[in-house]
């Protein structure tokens, strides 16, 4: 009742338009300053029933938000953003992960929220929930396994000179960087957690620009605010040249690197290689190279492939060995003539063993070892697949009207075990290969679905959104199904480690703002 108690409060609250409070303040010379003030609601149900177990798992986001946005002169914008949730995700416990051969050291594994198809739920906190039932007790924890409270805040300054030839902007806010398709970035997607960074853009020419983004990354609390974050105390850069010629060929070349927090002016300076200049300054740091390359016909669609490249030696046995860490990703998207704003985009990606992970660290800033994988919040940083993964997309996305969209998606993701008797090494952002490791050990070898048990994921499902026209109200809806199943040595596994399962699956979602 407290929950149905509190979707009815969030309602009430933002349809009424006391609630709500705008203001602007114009000056008559050239410093103009503005500023509107408003505030929105929304509330997401989602639930998913479990054919094999007969078991049904629900959850929901509830959010109220008060922003501030406006001008501070002719150049220069603001936007700040408070809200405030009650969240409930709840996941099961699959089992002991192993993050180091050699070392034996393990991890809890957790599965995907169970109410949500599978990698889509987004964690909309910051830092840690308080559990209603533990308020006064407890504390504070990193999930909402129970219905609990959350906070998050999004902020930046932004603002453009030199006839915008120049763009900056600094807040913590959501980024998404090379990405060919919406969502489909190796190295900064979209899917990713915000963070508080600095970002430039510097276009001297058309078909020349010139991006830069540097932040400080965000902890996951797994052990406490101080445990979890001692050993994650990371900072991230990217810098990418983007060279187009005309509407048909876009290149982007790049590279990004993770280091631990310092004063380090080459990372913070754009126009600087990370690869070249970690040379400069010594192997502490998680450096990588990106590169993208998008080939258009206007009107009728593009194709591109999009390689990101974590570490690589490129010994004999290289597409054998672990220690290559690298992803790639190539699709199509077509524009479909008889339908207005409709496309059709296929994908594949893959993500090898240990991509986006990296070893603990001694560094000369820290007394102890640091975390240094491509992740923030718990979440990567690029594709929203973990290591060890590939996935077949097909979307389908059309709009019927100004105020209504839809989505056809189809998923097949085949993800090796990151837990359990059959577990394959490298599946888990929090896997570390040792540099003793990377080529004397026989057993970091990699056979893609050949080498322990892999989970294949089947998803489909149908996407609604409609926003009313005269009212600040929008609703969504999505419903379809994801059937999951083991295969080891192409023998289906179906035992408690490994079940098969098939989820039907419905999220709805309203969302009121003024």
């Amino acid at each position: 009742m407290r929950q149905f108690s509190f979707f009815a409060f969030v309602f009430l609250l933002c349809a009424a338009r006391t609630a709500v409070v705008t203001a602007q303040a114009n000056s008559a010379s050239d410093s103009q300053f503005s500023a509107d003030i408003g505030v929105s609601a929304s509330v997401e149900g989602s639930g998913a029933y479990y054919t094999e177990r007969e078991e049904f798992k629900g959850g929901f986001d509830s959010w109220v938000n008060a922003h501030v946005q406006g001008n501070l002169g002719n150049n220069v914008s603001y936007f700040a953003d408070i809200g405030v949730a009650l969240l409930y995700a709840p996941r099961a416990m699959l089992g002991n992960g192993l993050i180091n051969v050699a070392k034996q050291d393990t991890v809890t594994v957790y599965s995907n929220p169970l109410a949500y198809f599978p990698y889509t739920y987004r964690s909309g906190w910051g830092g840690f929930v308080f559990p209603l039932s533990a308020l006064r007790s407890d504390g504070p924890t990193g999930w909402t396994d129970s219905p609990s409270i959350g906070f998050n805040v999004l902020c930046e300054i932004a603002g453009s000179g030199f006839n915008n030839i120049l763009r900056w902007r600094i807040g913590r806010t959501e980024r998404e960087a090379a990405a060919m398709a919406e969502g489909s970035s190796l190295v900064l997607n979209k899917f990713a957690q915000p963070f508080f960074g600095f970002d430039i853009q510097f276009a001297p020419f058309p078909w020349l620009e010139l991006y830069s983004v540097s932040g400080i990354l965000e902890y996951f609390d797994t052990e406490g605010i101080q445990i979890s974050s001692r050993e994650f105390q990371n900072a991230f850069s990217l810098s990418m040249i983007t060279a187009r010629y005309k509407n048909y060929v876009q290149i982007d070349i790049g590279s990004t690197s993770v280091w631990p927090k310092r004063f380090e002016l080459g990372y913070l300076f754009p126009l600087m290689p990370a690869l070249l200049y970690q040379n400069n300054i010594g192997d502490f740091d998680n450096v990588g190279l990106f590169g993208n390359i998008k080939l258009q016909k206007p009107g009728l669609g593009f194709l591109w492939f999009s390689a990101f490249l974590d570490e690589m030696t490129f010994e004999k046995e290289f597409f054998k060995l672990d220690r290559e860490m690298y992803a790639f990703q190539f699709g199509l998207q077509y524009i479909v003539p008889v339908l207005s704003f409709s496309s059709l985009t296929v994908s594949y990606t893959k993500i090898e063993p240990y991509c986006y992970t990296h070893q603990k660290v001694k560094t000369p800033w820290y007394d102890e070892p640091v975390r240094e994988a491509t992740v923030n919040h718990g979440y990567g940083l690029g594709y929203y697949l973990p290591p060890n993964s590939d996935e077949v997309k097909i979307s389908f996305a059309t709009m019927t009207s100004p105020q209504t969209t839809w989505n056809l998606l189809f998923q097949m993701i085949r993800h090796g075990a990151d837990y359990g008797y059959l577990q394959v090494d490298g599946s888990s952002y929090e896997s570390e290969l040792a540099e003793n490791e990377r080529s004397t050990n026989p057993k970091l070898k990699k056979d893609f679905l050949n080498d322990g048990a892999y989970q294949w994921q089947i998803v489909l499902k149908l996407g609604f959104k409609h926003a009313l026209k005269n009212f600040p109200l929008e609703f969504s809806l999505e419903t379809g199904m994801a059937h999951s199943f083991w295969i080891h040595a192409e023998n289906i596994i179906d035992d408690a480690t490994y079940p098969t399962s098939t989820g039907i699956i419905a999220h709805i979602g309203a969302k009121i703002f003024y």
